[in-house]
């Protein structure tokens, strides 16, 4: 999986010489540091301060995750890229340009989910017509006459509301939701889309670590004490490319079964081992995806794409360039 790495067991993470070793049953398991640059932790590990200082000093990441599969937080090195002069300027398109960078998040998703359902329009499922529409032309309408975050919000819940009713048009009945409930996630679909989008959002985090942007201020959702807030709206994007194409993939071509990869309790479903690891395993995969970037001429995966989102928000902060996220359709 390139430099991510993924613990899904119980058991010791720690330094071992100059190699992170996993301890399991009785039996290590070495993680080389050379290509390493975050890991996931998706069960209890034990780790120390020895540890914490080897990951330091090898500007490794690590993302924990709980017991609902959500995520909790992230261990990171302190920050590699500071810059002043982003930051002062940063806060000050908050406080003056605010409403154009959210609405530019708001267009990317709907742009993205257009094209996720058009695909299966194109399929043979012209039922998804109405909601395709809806997205290109009132969707848009609304979003540039909105005149506050609220209002923007609730038109970006509506697109997503809209998106998920959708599914029983090309999903198997066992994969259809009647709401979206994240905690805990109650059947499979919503099970799996909370898994995807902790997953992204972690993702998200180690990109943003890598250039200068402050992970605490963000322009669609409000900026938060306890999250990194800019993640959630650099990721929100991404979404319909990554985590739902990946659990549509899944899904449609049955690699993903409800009977053999979920345990359902009384009121929460959540993947089992196996089924993390195929999920794990897809999502990966797709993030390293590659596609030509028209501007640049050259292929790049989606986890660079992010990282272009990243750089191109910069642009708009520091030069005033229009700030476009990620399109589907566009390929940059």
């Amino acid at each position: 999986m390139g430099s991510t790495r993924y613990i899904t067991s119980m058991g010791e993470l720690m330094r071992k010489d100059n190699s992170l070793c996993f301890r399991k049953d009785g039996k290590n398991a070495y993680i080389p540091v050379e290509n390493t640059k975050e890991l996931y932790i998706l069960n209890e590990v034990s780790i120390n301060s020895k540890l914490l200082d080897f990951l330091s000093q090898n500007s490794i990441i690590v993302h924990f995750f709980n017991y609902y599969k959500g995520y909790s937080g992230t261990y990171y090195p302190k920050d590699r890229y500071c810059s002043g002069k982003l930051l002062i300027q940063q806060v000050k398109k908050f406080e003056t340009n605010r409403m154009d960078i959210a609405k530019a998040f708001v267009l990317g998703i709907g742009i993205n989910l257009t094209e996720l359902l058009y695909h299966y329009y194109k399929h043979g499922k012209k039922e998804v017509k109405n909601t395709v529409d809806w997205l290109r032309k009132d969707f848009k309408k609304d979003i540039k006459e909105c005149k506050n975050i609220k209002e923007l919000m609730a038109y970006e819940g509506e697109a997503w509301e809209r998106f998920y009713s959708e599914f029983k048009r090309f999903l198997p009945e066992d994969f259809v939701m009647n709401k979206r409930v994240k905690r805990p996630p109650d059947n499979p679909i919503n099970a799996l889309i909370s898994f995807g989008n902790s997953l992204l959002y972690a993702k998200t985090v180690s990109v943003i670590y890598q250039t200068h942007l402050d992970q605490r201020i963000s322009f669609l959702h409000e900026p938060a004490e306890r999250r990194f807030s800019l993640s959630l709206d650099i990721s929100e994007v991404f979404k319909p490319v990554v985590v739902y194409k990946t659990i549509f993939d899944l899904v449609n071509n049955k690699r993903l079964q409800v009977e053999k990869h979920f345990d359902k309790k009384v009121n929460y479903c959540l993947l089992n081992e196996e089924g993390r690891k195929l999920f794990v395993e897809a999502f990966e995969s797709r993030m390293e995806t590659v596609f030509l970037h028209p501007k640049l001429k050259r292929k790049i995966t989606y986890r660079t794409a992010i990282k272009l989102d990243c750089y191109k928000l910069i642009k708009f902060i520091m030069e005033d360039k229009e700030f476009i996220p990620f399109s589907i359709k566009k390929g940059m």
